[in-house]
């Protein structure tokens, strides 16, 4: 599209088409179109080489015209599904005077199918040579100017649509990422884990420290919440006999967006009766390399400028070790810890030395894990759904995955005792804002609780993040099909 042509000009040009296309007896908006094969698929048939007798298969295919030129009585298309793209071969003695007429009035975008012979060009080229042309769909927009797709990042997360068909790159990313989860959920359902859904609404917001967002019931007259978390309604699972549950769904929290942060997000948990957190790292290590396997490229991934190694096992390094490699004092040290934090104006006064080694460790340590790498044993002040090291009670077993500073995956053995766990509740509620995530008891939990859960792991993994790094996307919103806008024109 040039700059000097109005778009309002050209989708008017294209609307004349469409009334000629109807005019020809046609359904401009098109039909079922039954039996055609995926592009990709069509590429890797065996094909006569060029020069050699006989006819190549017979094909049907269907997709969208990314590119056209025309030379007389014929006319040489680029058709494009979602699988790959390949060159048509259209000539008027070929297709007939009716798909002739028809080829006159394609456009840029239009959806056609093509039934034909595969061959090659005298120059080489793998070519469909049609001998029957369907109309499929009319494009009234035209698309991006030479099929470069759009460039503006906030164009493509807006207008995904025209960026998943003009860019092909995009198109990949986002068939890459429903691999993925499809592997997550064949490595589970293979150790013996029922996918289940726990409620989007809740009228207590649990499981995590965050801001929720808040909804109304009319009916009931009720504040609810959207959800931060999925854990505390799979853990009543566990309490109720279900061993090995898992569920992959949205998560939402009212806080920021960045490079790394989307209020709605998409989040695997997973629980395992009579398990630990050891359990839950061979889990998490089978399921991404399980990913990998599915999306292909080998451990060796690109990220950015660098390359980070996929090769199970893991290293395995414990909190205490890294912060006093990273930070260069002790963490039990509160002096120590406190005189820090002050030099690098760290707040301290009022708060717990742990609160504190949790500050200093995300601004000192984080960014310099390439990883990938288990980060084990994490204070126990600081996990309050976590179970208590055995014979050292101010240690908790977690362990957080680290890939290049971004954390992946959250994993605990969970805390069974509702003694324990109601008193841990209430000192973490003291001092929370009415607005904040887990200001209200969630008396129902630790009644389950009371009931007797089972030990277990438990394990939470952030799939876009992960997707980000599995794909080599810089940004979130390069994963998330949808991701959160200001709404159009507002700056």
């Amino acid at each position: 599209m040039s700059e000097e042509t109005p778009r309002e000009d050209l989708e008017s040009v294209r609307r004349e088409k469409l009334d000629k296309i109807a005019a020809l007896g046609l359904d401009p908006w098109g039909q079922r179109f039954d039996d055609h094969r995926a592009i990709a698929e069509v590429r890797a048939l065996p094909t006569p080489e060029p020069g050699s007798e006989g006819p190549g298969p017979r094909v049907r295919v269907a997709g969208r015209i990314v590119l056209r030129r025309g030379q007389g009585k014929v006319h040489f298309l680029q058709l494009r599904d979602w699988t790959d793209q390949i060159q048509i071969f259209l000539g008027k003695n070929q297709v007939g005077e009716a798909a002739w007429s028809l080829a006159g009035l394609l456009d840029l975008g239009d959806l056609i199918g093509v039934d034909g012979t595969l061959g090659f060009t005298k120059t080489g080229e793998l070519t469909v040579f049609a001998d029957g042309l369907t109309f499929l769909g009319k494009s009234l927009l035209p698309p991006p100017e030479k099929w470069h797709g759009l460039t503006d990042v906030e164009q493509r997360s807006r207008q995904r649509y025209v960026d998943l068909f003009s860019n092909p790159e995009s198109m990949r990313t986002f068939l890459g990422r429903t691999r993925i989860l499809a592997a997550f959920r064949r490595v589970l359902a293979d150790r013996g884990f029922v996918e289940v859904e726990g409620p989007t609404m809740q009228s207590i917001a649990g499981g995590a420290a965050a801001r929720p967002f808040v909804t109304h019931h009319n009916a009931l007259d009720l504040n609810l919440y959207l959800r931060i978390a999925l854990e505390l309604h799979l853990k009543r699972l566990l309490v109720g006999g279900m061993e090995r549950v898992f569920e992959i769904g949205r998560v939402f929290r009212n806080e920021g967006i960045s490079r790394k942060h989307n209020p709605e997000f998409t989040m695997l948990e997973a629980y395992q009766a009579y398990g630990d957190y050891h359990v839950m790292m061979d889990l998490t290590e089978a399921l991404i390399c399980g990913a990998i396997d599915a999306i292909g490229g080998g451990y060796q991934r690109p990220w950015g400028e660098s390359t980070v190694d996929f090769t199970p096992p893991w290293p395995r390094r414990t909190y205490a070790d890294l912060f006093r490699e990273y930070v260069g004092v002790d963490p039990s040290d509160e002096t120590a810890v406190r005189a820090r934090a002050e030099t690098l104006n760290l707040t301290t006064v009022g708060k717990d030395r742990d609160v504190i080694v949790s500050e200093l460790f995300e601004e000192l340590v984080e960014d310099r894990l390439q990883g990938p790498v288990f980060v084990i044993d994490y204070p126990a002040a600081i996990c309050p759904l976590t179970k208590r090291k055995a014979g050292d009670p101010a240690i908790a077993e977690r362990f957080e995955l680290f890939v290049h500073g971004m954390e992946l995956a959250n994993a605990y053995t969970e805390l069974n005792d509702p003694v324990l766990q109601e008193s841990l509740f209430r000192n973490q509620l003291a001092g929370q804002k009415a607005e904040d995530s887990m200001a209200t008891m969630d008396d129902d939990f630790v009644r389950a609780l009371k009931h007797a859960m089972p030990p277990a792991g438990g394990l939470g993994v952030g799939i876009d993040r992960l997707c980000m790094l599995l794909l080599n996307k810089a940004s979130i919103r390069d994963v998330i099909l949808f991701p959160l806008l200001r709404p159009e024109g507002i700056v």
